[in-house]
């Protein structure tokens, strides 16, 4: 048997397709790619035997923007821990900075390294035994950044979690974090320019993507946003009906 350790689940991720040559593929498809991101995403949720539903027992609080939803993610996790000494709080963050496993978290602590190639192998051999995929289009793996997606959402189903900070990978409405049909809370931190730019898109249109992680009876938050940004966000929240709350970026709504 082909050797299960820490390492080895590294030496797999690292097969996979890199987050950059994915943005690079999406800029030269015009972003056409962007329209499958999501039911690819929820096919692999399913091929390793999970649905939809089963994400909102993380309770997740699920945190996107330009500037700043690293430490917000942080912040919030933080709080929730002090709060709630006697829970367990998952937290799921991008990048790392020395070892992947950094990016998943329980009660402030990366997961082990046993931990984390036990669930990444778990995920691997699930969708190794079940390649029946909808659409044909979708590759028989996710690419890097989905794939430790995919392993944090069995993590922290697994180990039980009662909480989640799911902070987004890139923009939001189509980032493979937003399959969580209802997050406890949604928010939005500061926006501005940036991996989307690569796309050519507006701070208009990247307040859409960011505010497409709102959902419908989900409170939707925000700090203060240039003009055209807030609109945009009100008309996203408008459109999944529902309200949206402002505060200044040192104040918690």
């Amino acid at each position: 048997m082909a050797s299960r350790s820490y390492n080895a689940a590294i030496e797999h991720l690292n097969s996979l397709q890199s987050n950059a040559a994915t943005i690079e593929a999406a800029r030269a498809s015009g972003g056409r790619l962007t329209q499958f991101a999501i039911p690819e995403m929820l096919e692999y949720l399913s091929r390793i035997g999970y649905r939809p539903e089963d994400l909102n027992s993380l309770n997740v609080i699920h945190i996107t923007g330009t500037k700043g939803k690293g430490s917000t993610s942080a912040f919030t996790d933080s709080i929730l821990r002090r709060c709630m000494p006697n829970s367990k709080i998952g937290l799921y963050t991008s990048p790392h900075l020395v070892a992947v496993r950094e990016r998943i978290r329980v009660n402030g602590v990366p997961i082990s390294e046993e931990d984390f190639a036990k669930y990444f192998f778990e995920v691997w051999d699930r969708l190794e035994a079940n390649d029946v995929r909808q659409f044909e289009s979708t590759p028989p793996k996710p690419m890097y950044f989905r794939y430790i997606t995919l392993v944090a959402y069995h993590a922290f189903l697994s180990m039980k979690v009662d909480a989640t900070i799911l902070e987004v990978g890139i923009g939001g409405t189509y980032d493979c974090t937003n399959i969580v049909p209802k997050p406890v809370v949604t928010g939005v931190t500061a926006l501005g320019i940036d991996h989307t730019a690569v796309l050519g898109k507006t701070l208009r249109e990247i307040a859409w993507q960011k505010g497409g992680i709102y959902k419908e009876g989900v409170p939707a938050l925000t700090v203060e946003q240039p003009e055209e940004g807030m609109e945009m966000l009100r008309q996203q929240a408008k459109d999944l009906k529902e309200n949206i709350s402002v505060s200044s970026p040192y104040s918690i709504p």
